[in-house]
């Protein structure tokens, strides 16, 4: 049996954020994910995770972003010449929905109505997104795969339909170029970086954003969601990082201890952690009860683009554009830190080097710029080949 997680007294309330109802595909897609968890492989420092890497050849040095979907079925590349181009990593293609007229004959009480509206016929391999007036910095994929954001140079954000593989929304606010852009865990909301010194949170079905977090000295070029969607994680040119309430729309953390910009963050599975990825090589793991810097991992030669967290929590994979993806072990960390005196007067030592390190794989020439583990914990990798 698995261990029960405790519940937080100072977690905020499960409707602290307002969402939308789920509908009966969200239902059905959350149970098909915890088919998927059931499977899952238990991972540590004996059981390290299988890895798929995919190359991207003839790029020319003209991608700019990549990003794997939450199920592992998509995988969505962003070009300096401002193409967005998704491919299908499964069997199945990819359809568009059928025109107005043939979906007026379709029953909508069937129980395969999102089946039936789907156009057989339209099936690709791959489909190619046109709108951006600039090169495309991030994409982020919705939780149900029905929707693409995507960041550019050309200061907006467009909101992409995968079922018509059309633009619905063109979001403007920031006046600078957008350097990230984050689904919620949740889907609804998403949250923006730009080198405006800003980051802001919106809603899908709004135009204008719902707060704008500024406090930052210079860009702000990455951004992440937390597990529970209250908060929200910059990382900033300023070498800071900054946590933010979305209701509130305050600071609650500032962490300081990079040396550089930092371009990559991701918390843990349970929330209490956050991991930054900065251009002075290292990976450092904050604990947010605190704000406390609790290690400095440093073994990359090069800037970390790309962090991750295994689904159970006990493994953290860094890619940099050192051409190496890192495996660390992070349930060992975790115990350390936890059996520590971690109270407010007492700040603990910090673990630095690389006592955590598994395991170092290295690619022939490929700079690693996305990670992603699937549901079934396969750590899944995109990387550009630069050829010498």
């Amino acid at each position: 049996f698995s261990k029960k997680t405790k519940s937080d007294p100072n977690a905020p309330a499960l409707d602290r954020m307002p969402l939308p109802d789920l509908k009966d595909a969200d239902k059905l897609e959350k149970i098909k994910a915890l088919r998927e968890a059931s499977k899952r492989a238990n991972l540590g420092p004996d059981t390290l995770p299988s890895i798929c890497f995919y190359t991207l050849l003839n790029s020319l040095n003209h991608i700019t972003a990549a990003e794997i979907c939450e199920d592992s079925s998509l995988l969505g590349i962003g070009f300096a010449d401002s193409v967005i181009k998704i491919w299908s990593l499964t069997p199945s293609k990819l359809r568009a929905m059928k025109n107005a007229e043939l979906l007026s004959d379709i029953d909508r009480e069937a129980d395969d109505v999102l089946v039936r509206m789907m156009d057989d016929r339209s099936s690709e391999v791959q489909r190619t997104l046109v709108g951006h007036a600039g090169p495309i910095y991030k994409l982020s994929f919705s939780p149900d795969r029905s929707l693409l954001l995507s960041a550019s140079e050309d200061t907006t954000v467009r909101l992409w339909s995968l079922q018509t593989w059309t633009c619905v929304v063109v979001y403007r606010g920031h006046c600078f170029p957008v350097w990230d852009v984050r689904f919620s865990p949740h889907g609804y909301y998403f949250v923006t970086a730009s080198h405006d010194k800003t980051a802001r949170l919106w809603a899908t079905d709004q135009h204008s954003p719902l707060r704008i977090f500024a406090g930052h000295l210079a860009d702000v070029d990455c951004v992440q969601f937390h597990p529970n969607s209250n908060y929200v994680a910059t990382g900033s040119s300023d070498r800071t990082v900054r946590l933010w309430d979305c209701v509130t729309g305050n600071k609650v953390r500032l962490m300081t201890g990079h040396k550089c910009t930092i371009y990559s963050l991701c918390f843990s599975t349970c929330g209490r952690y956050l991991a930054s990825g900065s251009a002075d090589n290292r990976v450092l793991v904050w604990d947010l009860s605190h704000g406390y810097l609790v290690a400095s991992l440093v073994s990359h030669k090069g800037p970390i683009h790309s962090l991750v967290f295994s689904r159970d929590g006990t493994i953290l994979g860094s890619g940099s554009l050192d051409c190496t993806l890192k495996i660390w072990d992070f349930s060992k960390l975790c115990e350390e830190a936890a059996n520590e005196d971690m109270n407010v007067s007492h700040n603990p030592d910090v673990k630095t080097g690389d006592q955590y390190l598994l395991r170092t794989y290295s690619t022939k020439n490929s700079p690693i710029l996305s990670l992603h583990f699937s549901r079934r914990n396969l750590l899944m990798a995109v990387g550009m080949y630069e050829a010498s």
